[in-house]
């Protein structure tokens, strides 16, 4: 049993006052002025055909916790050391604007990933750890529920459990992101139109669709979903309606993955050929989730990697966009984490060839030796780069403390070992972070404005600094003018 539970990371919702569960309230509707029409970016010169005037389609994606400097980190890890001038990645040419982040929480004002996915995912602002449901814990409708009540296909898409708080708001309605069991459930049991909300369902958290949580793959897959475990399982699913749960809890991120895993892009890829099969079109969420659960324990090697993860899921959905013209791909983050600096003390200089050079992510290496690996052992294997005596002797001692505090507590989630845990963490990483000279401020999240990238018809609505409720209120718009969309109907 791995005793790891987000190192260093508070539990936001851990704070919030018990309540009782969600009714069967009215799903409220957050909208705002019609959207109009707008020129693409760019004209590549592709044959595409569709609507090219509003989306029919929306591919919306969050990079979680990717803040500003995580573009601008990225940006150099993509380049030769010491280049005097940088290639853009993948996202530079589509930045429109930037989001503003803050929850409406009566004690904190530094949103967490159920606040910041409520707010564009529904248009409503609400406190931290609320799924879907507004100050008043009612619940507010999804842009995917509108999608499917449109008789549009629906897809969710992450790198974690599939029940985490950013998914988790676009189908589900609950007080509390803890409640992950209730979570997966009405998943299963709250249908729109006698329909299941999500056709296509990709990521982690198998544990909350098992026996000990009713049942439910084997419930999707009597109600005629493919149930998928793997790469080539995914792959050779002809099914329309699937199910994919790819690890117990997160999946691995991805410089840590098994070769039966499949990438964020290939989840993303299987999605689009199931949705684009409907004339109504669809609306897809691709999270690179991982991206917040490297930052957390401030683990550069792991950030870089699932950075390079989303660049291509969000290259292959501008790809997409290019050859359908009526499909609009917006990208953006729920927050920032970990107060990422590229530079650190005196020097200025970011080095990214000592990251270039790692083997696994600090993540895995802790899992590794709090699990009863040898600690030199999982080092040598793990880093790229010489790890000085020192370091080596505080990783060493840090371990050892981990197992004495396993053996007195009986709980993962013990206080006592989180803390032991999160020091060991911090020893681990503390070699790669001095040698990049990479700086962090926090192991939770900061409040800064997040980036916008946008292509696609209505892109230019993302342009500017707004509200992440902005988000929302222009995919309402959109598909409430999705004129092609209602002529199908």
């Amino acid at each position: 049993m791995s005793f790891i539970n987000k190192f260093g990371k508070t539990t936001v919702a851990g704070s919030i006052l018990a309540a009782s569960l969600l009714g069967t309230s009215q799903i409220s509707f957050a909208s705002s002025p019609g959207a109009g029409p707008e020129e693409q970016q760019q004209d590549n010169g592709a044959i595409a055909f569709g609507n090219t005037e509003n989306p029919k389609n929306v591919i919306f994606m969050v990079g979680d916790g990717m803040g500003p400097s995580f573009n601008t980190a990225y940006r150099y890890y993509k380049n030769q050391q010491g280049a005097k001038t940088l290639t853009p990645t993948a996202f530079d040419a589509y930045l429109k604007g930037t989001n503003r982040t803050y929850p409406n929480d009566p004690k904190q004002n530094v949103t967490d990933s159920a606040a910041g996915g409520t707010a564009f995912a529904t248009g409503h602002k609400t406190y931290n750890g609320a799924i879907s449901v507004d100050t008043d814990k009612k619940p507010v409708k999804s842009v995917l529920e509108q999608a499917k009540e449109d008789g549009k296909s629906t897809g969710v898409v992450t790198t974690a459990e599939v029940t985490d708080a950013t998914p988790a708001v676009y189908a589900a309605h609950v007080d509390s992101r803890d409640k992950k069991d209730e979570i997966a459930q009405q998943f299963y049991n709250d249908k729109i139109n006698g329909q299941h909300k999500i056709d296509v369902l990709l990521g982690g958290g198998s544990k909350y669709f098992g026996k000990e949580n009713g049942d439910l793959d084997n419930k999707f897959q009597q109600d005629g979903y493919d149930y998928v475990t793997n790469k080539d399982e995914l792959a050779n699913s002809q099914n329309d309606h699937v199910l994919g749960l790819f690890s117990e809890k997160d999946m691995p991120l991805q410089i840590d993955a098994p070769q039966q895993n499949p990438l964020l892009v290939d989840m993303e890829n299987s999605a689009l050929s199931k949705l684009e099969k409907n004339d109504k079109g669809f609306f897809l969420m691709v999270e690179g989730a991982s991206i917040d659960k490297a930052a957390h324990p401030n683990d550069i090697t792991g950030v870089m990697s699932e950075m390079g993860g989303f660049e291509k899921a969000f290259q292959n959905a501008i790809d997409y966009a290019n050859t359908h013209k009526d499909t609009l791909v917006v990208a953006t983050a729920d927050h920032s984490t970990g107060g990422l600096s590229v530079a650190k003390g005196k020097d200025y200089e970011w080095n990214t060839e000592p990251i270039h050079a790692m083997k696994h992510s600090g993540s895995y290496m802790t899992k590794q030796i709090v699990d009863g690996k040898d600690p030199e052992q999982v080092i040598n294997e793990g880093y790229g780069i010489k790890v000085s005596e020192d370091d080596m002797k505080q990783i060493k001692e840090n371990a050892k403390k981990v197992q004495d505090v396993k053996k007195e507590v009986k709980d993962e989630k013990d206080p006592k070992l989180a803390e032991a845990t999160t020091n060991l963490q911090n020893a681990i990483q503390k070699p790669i972070n001095d040698a990049s000279n990479t700086g962090w401020t926090t192991n939770g999240h900061t409040g800064v404005d997040v980036n916008t990238y946008a292509y696609g018809p209505g892109a230019d609505k993302f342009a500017g600094n707004m509200e992440n409720t902005q988000s929302a209120k222009n995919i309402f718009d959109f598909f409430a003018n999705d004129v092609a969309s209602q002529q199908n109907q």
